[in-house]
């Protein structure tokens, strides 16, 4: 494939990151093991630099963790600027209360993460129409989108997306 890909799920260990970004995966994503084992993402990033993302998922500001099965008590801005502390080349912001919903992403939420850290912070969560694109494209420094549904559904052109966003609309 002639394009930049990212895995996300499961890299809980060196062994696993490695193996990724050596079969030719440009960043891998570290979710739960960013907040029980941070000595795991220094030592990521210290070995890939400009590799290492975290996927932050939130409810109501608040982490969640293992498959969105728990809500720890740590708000999701604050892991976003340790995770850049440590060294982590960007976040990736989902809003599990809109995940798979097509209800439009959560605005206000994305604009404070992107406003909290000096890292890329790419969205996902709720992304529906071709008007919540435009909507993202407002939010300064905003790097990406993740859609999926939206796309499966129709209620989505990537083609139509993929030019505004390019500026090419």
């Amino acid at each position: 494939v002639k394009m930049s890909m990212q895995s996300g799920g499961g890299i809980r260990d060196i062994t696993t990151a490695d193996r990724l970004l050596s079969s030719g995966i440009n960043r891998v994503i570290i979710g739960t093991s960013a907040i029980e084992d941070s000595k795991f993402v220094l030592e990521a990033c210290k070995k890939f630099p400009g590799k290492i993302f975290v996927g932050i998922d939130a409810k109501n500001g608040k982490v969640a963790v293992k498959g969105w099965e728990e809500i720890s008590a740590i708000d999701a801005k604050e892991l976003a600027n340790n995770m850049e502390n440590i060294g982590v080349s960007g976040i990736i912001y989902t809003d599990i209360l809109r995940d798979g919903m097509l209800s439009g992403p959560n605005i206000p939420a994305l604009e404070e993460m992107v406003k909290a850290v000096n890292i890329p912070v790419i969205a996902s969560g709720g992304i529906a129409t071709i008007d919540d694109i435009k909507r993202l494209l407002k939010i300064k420094k905003i790097w990406g989108a993740i859609t999926g549904k939206a796309i499966y559904s129709g209620s989505l052109d990537l083609k139509e997306a993929i030019k505004l966003a390019k500026g090419e609309e």
